[in-house]
């Protein structure tokens, strides 16, 4: 019997018609019908936080394959049964780039220009640099690394990798421990948070966080929104010590009229990181690749969960 895949769009439709693999088209986002019988959904995350518990309905699901490298948003709705694996390995880079985007385009008052421009007004702007800085990464996985490594190009002083446990990598970088934060933030011009959604990382960045960073300097969070306290940040940035540059937030989508949209000096991307035509590429291929490692009998790559 042929394994059915349930996949979201056209392009994995196409190369998925192969021998011993049935793609089906359905979107846990926009398909209105509820889906159909399947072994395999290929899925990202729905931007409609009630659609999240149709994973739980699909009869016959075994094994779930996400289009993204977070994977909390699923875990309260898929059955204990059903495997799991993400993308890694596409979609780091990408959110990397994105982030010394966020930090430069903050530092050099990208956004400040933008508005002068639509001005017409030639007002010569001076900012900060990464040159010199010290920059405090907050999370150092497969994210937190590839932004440390695009770091090194633009001369900070300093680099401060923080994870949840103190080490020294193969390379013999030093990896602080998250409990050294109250000793390190004091000195971070820069801090970037890179930490992924958990009971352990929800709120971390909060008041007493916020208030150990010097003034002027710049929080940056690709990471996800729960890890920042959001009324702590405004009152921050109301204040004007502090700029943020943000490409995800709590609330998520942030609603219009939140105060975060017009907060001074913040400058907030709709969670876009990720969304790159390589990243594109690579997920792609690697559902391909997963699904015919599947209908072969093989172990999935990638396992978040057995």
């Amino acid at each position: 019997m042929a394994l059915r895949v349930l996949v979201p769009n056209g392009r994995l439709l196409a190369h998925l018609d192969v021998p011993g693999i049935t793609p089906i088209f359905w979107h846990i986002n926009d398909s209105v019908e509820e889906a159909p019988e399947a072994e395999v959904l290929i899925t990202e995350r729905p931007l409609l936080f009630e659609r999240r518990d149709r994973v739980a309905k699909i009869p016959g699901l075994q094994h779930v394959h996400l289009l993204s490298l977070g994977f909390e948003w699923i875990l309260d709705h898929l059955p204990s049964t059903v495997s799991l694996s993400n993308s890694k390995g596409a979609v780091e880079d990408a959110t990397a780039e994105h982030t010394l985007a966020l930090i430069l385009a903050s530092l050099r008052e990208i956004p400040r220009a933008t508005i002068q421009q639509q001005q017409q007004a030639w007002n010569p702007l001076w900012g900060g640099t990464l040159h010199g800085s010290t920059v405090l990464l907050l999370g150092f996985g497969g994210v937190g690394q590839e932004i440390y490594q695009r770091l090194q190009p633009f001369k900070p002083r300093k680099i401060l990798a923080v994870a949840s446990r103190a080490r020294t990598t193969e390379e013999g970088l030093v990896v602080h421990g998250i409990d050294e934060l109250p000793q390190l933030l004091p000195s971070a011009e820069i801090v970037i948070v890179a930490l992924p959604d958990s009971p352990n990382t929800r709120g971390i960045v909060g008041k007493e966080f916020l208030a150990q960073m010097p003034n002027g300097s710049l929080l940056v969070n690709v990471g996800r929104g729960p890890v920042v306290n959001t009324e702590a940040l405004l009152v921050e940035l109301e204040s004007e010590r502090l700029s943020a540059a943000l490409d995800v937030t709590d609330p998520e989508p942030l609603p219009a009229g939140h105060p975060l949209w017009t907060a001074p000096n913040c400058l907030v991307t709709p969670h876009i990181a990720g969304n790159t035509t390589m990243f594109i590429d690579l997920a792609m291929n690697l559902a391909v690749e997963q699904v015919k490692r599947l209908a072969a009998g093989d172990a999935p790559l990638h396992l978040v969960r057995g």
